[in-house]
């Protein structure tokens, strides 16, 4: 769960020789930068005093346990999607790691993006919560496919593109973001032949990259997604990973 959620990566400032899941990550992008938080069990700078009520409504509707609005830098538009029995597994795992003592850094955001007080409208606009819909003609690799990918990896927070108010645009799910983290362009993920997607590629192609970060050319994934494939995709079981192979292959191209 822990893995596949992708926590590790995002919560720890490895460059900088953090500790991990204590925070302090730098996010550039478009609107400022994020400063990730401690995520650790310290109950004074990390989540020690987080309730299983106050952690289900941060990652199902992006709102702390003082009742303000958490910035989607968070991808909780994603997470809100997850089981319950998904989200408290994550917790217990999170709650039986090391505490770190390590304060939060605010956020350098450009007005009117630092202003929280409107985080309600882009909720508003942009958080769709429930559950991801088993398909009853699909087999079962498929649909646990789809959940994987779009609640617990959230792989359409990167992989498709936003708009201007920062929303993820779902008239062009994973077909690729030319302004993703870091201001780094991230590739299409659907159907689209060529490089503007995965059409030509095989199950077998989907699933070494996940494992290896091999690409079917030889070339091997950098950046965030070489992050991903090292702190998320290359520890999932091969039967999660071919899921996740199995529902891309069917997401409909997109020009």
């Amino acid at each position: 769960m822990f893995n596949a959620a992708g926590c590790l990566g995002c919560h720890t400032n490895e460059k900088g020789g953090g500790q991990p899941l204590a925070g302090g990550r730098e996010l550039a992008t478009p609107f400022g930068t994020f400063h990730t938080p401690n995520i650790t069990p310290d109950p004074e700078t990390g989540i020690g005093r987080w309730s299983d009520a106050d952690f289900i409504r941060a990652l199902r509707e992006g709102v702390r346990p003082d009742g303000a609005a958490l910035f989607p830098a968070f991808p909780y538009a994603s997470y809100t999607r997850m089981t319950d029995r998904d989200l408290l597994d994550l917790k217990a795992y999170l709650f039986s790691r090391p505490a770190v003592a390590a304060p939060n850094k605010p956020h350098d955001l450009t007005p009117p993006f630092s202003w929280r007080f409107l985080l309600p409208v882009w909720q508003w606009l942009y958080l769709t919560p429930g559950a991801v819909p088993d398909d009853p003609a699909k087999p079962p690799a498929w649909n646990r496919g789809r959940y994987l990918v779009d609640a617990l990896g959230h792989c359409a927070e990167c992989h498709s593109p936003r708009t201007p108010l920062g929303g993820i645009d779902s008239d062009r799910y994973l077909a690729g973001n030319p302004d993703g983290p870091d201001g780094d362009k991230v590739p299409g993920i659907t159907g689209t032949k060529g490089k503007g997607g995965i059409g030509a590629w095989s199950d077998g192609d989907l699933t070494l990259l996940l494992e290896t970060g091999l690409t079917p050319d030889g070339d091997v994934v950098g950046g965030a997604m070489g992050e991903v494939v090292r702190n998320t995709t290359s520890k999932l079981t091969a039967d999660d990973r071919a899921a996740i192979a199995a529902y891309l292959k069917t997401v409909p191209a997109k020009e």
